[in-house]
């Protein structure tokens, strides 16, 4: 089976080109619906496989390492980096690629207010698209990656980057929020003790915890 890319107006499409045996073309003893069958099948598969490759795709321009894309979309390694030479390692559209592990420390979040403001409104984007559970579990966090809710996090991701000005929150960075919040074993969604704003904060927090606003009220 041939996989082929093209980029068309911006947007890359992905297509399939199935060997005739995949075509639904059948020989005179199998039946019709036989036939139909299988090409549904094939159909089904590509589809999946498409949508895979463009999320995939999706997060490599946002410079998301390979392991976190293998989690969210199943691609392998290899296929990965291909994907990524063919589109992404030219230099016309070159985009940095990073190694090392992901992000891992919960406390990255609340080091600063600035970060803690950051990490409001984008928790505020996951809560709207749907991607912090209303009762957070490590049953919710290991259901989170898959297709449909990588391109919910992309999209708030890229809402985030575009509302504020100068983000200090990477992809990478913004990944791990969203699969604490579905966790909810390290960080969760709060409240400000004043205005009852939204704000991220510990599982348990040893004190009332205020948004950036009132904060800078405060003093």
């Amino acid at each position: 089976m041939k996989l082929g890319f093209f980029a068309q107006n911006g947007t890359v499409v992905f297509w399939e080109i199935f060997p005739n045996n995949m075509r639904g073309a059948s020989s005179p003893a199998k039946s019709q619906t036989a036939g139909e069958s299988a090409m549904r099948i094939s159909e089904d598969r590509y589809e999946r496989d498409r949508q895979r490759l463009e999320l995939a795709l999706r997060f490599l321009t946002h410079e998301a390492r390979t392991q976190t894309i293998r989690v969210w979309t199943g691609l392998s390694d290899d296929r990965i980096r291909k994907l990524y030479r063919s589109y992404l390692g030219r230099s016309a559209c070159y985009v940095p690629r990073h190694r090392g592990k992901s992000p891992h420390q919960s406390a990255y979040f609340t080091r600063s207010l600035r970060i803690q403001q950051q990490a409001a409104v984008l928790a505020s984007f996951f809560a709207l698209v749907g991607l912090v559970p209303a009762e957070p579990s490590a049953a919710a966090g290991a259901a989170l990656p898959n297709i449909c809710h990588g391109n919910s996090l992309c999209t708030a991701f890229e809402t985030y980057t575009t509302l504020i000005v100068s983000p200090s929150i990477s992809f990478e960075h913004a990944v791990f929020l969203a699969e604490c919040l579905a966790r909810g074993d390290q960080l969760r969604l709060g409240k400000c003790c004043d205005c009852g704003g939204i704000i991220v904060v510990e599982r348990f927090p040893i004190r009332e915890k205020r948004c950036h606003h009132c904060v800078a009220q405060r003093d």
